[in-house]
């Protein structure tokens, strides 16, 4: 689908500043034009959305934010747990379904795993970013995000045929620009997401110095992000890569 097509709204934020949005009913990746974007100079707050992944064809929110932040890397590794908090928060309100996180940021609802927000970013210099970019991937399903919409949700938003995934993007974006000056503040991410933490507790599979290993989850560090697991011996690992844990699809 080509850039014409796109919708352009823009978003006035409680802070005065405003998003740019560009919405599209399909795309094959948000993230791949969100990234030639970011390196064309598109400014900060700039956001693509989709409501279908044209490859996959799965329906809900797909959507990749460009942020040029003046924060240090070392305060970085907490914009996924942030973004986490933001898109559970504002999920919430439009499901009677628990929503719960897992690792980094991983979206559950009604246990079920319905997608998460990756982070990807490129340095300026060994202390400040060009951009980040927050991509979200979120499949709606209706049993779970019903059409209906109450009274509250449709006064937050201007338009009353504006579709579900729309409206809830939306949502997402306040939510997390609501939250976005704590990031300088990991203890209190950390807190929030804390409590809606789902994996505690529960066994999973990683990949441990090359194995496969099944171990328990005990918590996330507050201070570095990293998973901490109780392995089988009774030692204890802290994992840092997210491409190391086998997320369940499902937890009860």
């Amino acid at each position: 689908m080509s850039v014409e097509s796109a919708v352009p709204f823009v978003i006035r934020m409680n802070d005065g500043n405003i998003i740019k949005l560009e919405y599209y009913k399909s795309l094959p990746s948000t993230p791949a034009l969100a990234r030639k974007y970011a390196k064309e100079g598109y400014p900060d707050r700039y956001v693509v959305l989709a409501e279908e992944n044209e490859t996959t064809q799965n329906k809900g929110i797909y959507m990749s934010l460009i942020l040029r932040p003046s924060i240090f890397p070392s305060q970085a590794v907490f914009v996924g747990p942030l973004s986490a908090v933001a898109t559970a928060l504002a999920l919430s309100e439009h499901t009677q379904s628990d929503i719960g996180l897992g690792w980094v940021s991983d979206i559950f609802c009604g246990g079920e795993l319905i997608g998460d927000v990756s982070v990807e970013g490129k340095l300026d210099s060994f202390t400040s970013y060009e951009y980040i970019i927050l991509n979200f991937s979120i499949k709606l399903g209706k049993e779970s995000f019903p059409p209906r919409l109450t009274d509250m949700i449709r006064q937050v938003f201007e338009s009353e045929n504006a579709s579900i995934p729309m409206i809830i993007a939306k949502n997402i974006l306040v939510k997390f620009f609501s939250l976005y000056p704590s990031i300088k503040f990991s203890q209190k991410i950390m807190n929030s997401y804390d409590h809606l933490f789902a994996l505690r507790g529960r066994k999973i599979k990683c990949n441990i110095n090359g194995s496969q290993r099944v171990c328990k989850v005990l918590d996330v560090d507050s201070a570095t992000c990293a998973l901490v697991v109780e392995m089988r011996d009774g030692s204890i690992e802290k994992i840092t890569t997210p491409t190391s844990v086998n997320m369940p699809k499902r937890i009860k």
